[in-house]
């Protein structure tokens, strides 16, 4: 797969606690980690997720059980870190990651970053937002658009880091010639639209996409790091 990737800092936050999963080779795997913590929490909770996926399943074929249990194993990792420094108490990240072989992506979720796919002119969102809005307009008590604009948007119901165990949502995607994968974080689809993400990521260059969305959203205000990846199925 072809991989382009930005992330920015945004025009509020003092730092950027976001973080890119950048691992080539035979088994590529990519993705997107979104940290939340006080002090240097945030930043440290997704780093350590994206540098210890990728450690956990180094060199290993796509599976999902392997998928699974590496990011327990990675939730694990940080959990038991912020225990040891009370200046990293409650750190926690979401992480949405995709792992490839031949024939097919593996997805692993969890958290509110999202993986959208484009196919056939149309886009998807693949990843169930793991929030309190997300769950409210599942079960019918929120209206998507009513969801939007909800004060708690933004409030996750699971992280990877914050809990001794973690329930990751797996998914096997068929690998499709000239199918398109858009990976980021809230700070980016916050000011997208996915008509806008359809249109830029379908028609135009990788390069040109990923710096056209991310103008927008600094445009449009950047309240937040923002973070993205668009992965080409080349072959």
């Amino acid at each position: 797969m072809k991989i382009t990737s930005r992330t920015h800092i945004g025009n509020v936050r003092a730092s950027n606690q976001d973080a890119l999963l950048l691992q080539d080779g035979k088994f590529g795997l990519y993705g997107v980690a979104d940290g939340m913590g006080g002090h240097n929490g945030g930043d440290i909770a997704s780093q350590m997720a994206v540098l210890m996926l990728g450690r956990v399943l180094e060199g290993a074929k796509p599976d999902k059980e392997l998928l699974k249990g590496g990011i327990e194993e990675v939730n694990l990792l940080i959990f038991k870190e912020q225990l040891k420094n009370e200046l990293l108490s409650g750190m926690g990240t979401t992480l949405t990651a995709i792992w490839e072989d031949e024939e097919k992506l593996l997805m692993g979720h969890v958290g509110d970053s999202r993986l959208y796919l484009i196919r056939d002119g149309k886009i998807e969102q693949i990843s169930r937002d793991h929030s309190m809005v997300a769950e409210m307009v599942r079960n019918g008590t929120l209206t998507a658009e009513e969801a939007k604009h909800h004060p708690y948007r933004n409030v996750i119901t699971q992280a990877v880091g914050t809990g001794e165990s973690v329930d990751a949502e797996i998914m096997e995607i068929e690998k499709k010639r000239g199918d398109k994968y858009l990976i980021c974080s809230d700070g980016l689809y916050e000011y997208i639209s996915e008509e806008e993400m359809l249109k830029l990521v379908q028609f135009s260059p990788a390069d040109h996409a990923a710096d056209v969305m991310l103008e927008k959203a600094l445009e449009r205000g950047g309240k937040d790091n923002i973070t993205l990846l668009i992965a080409e199925v080349t072959a």
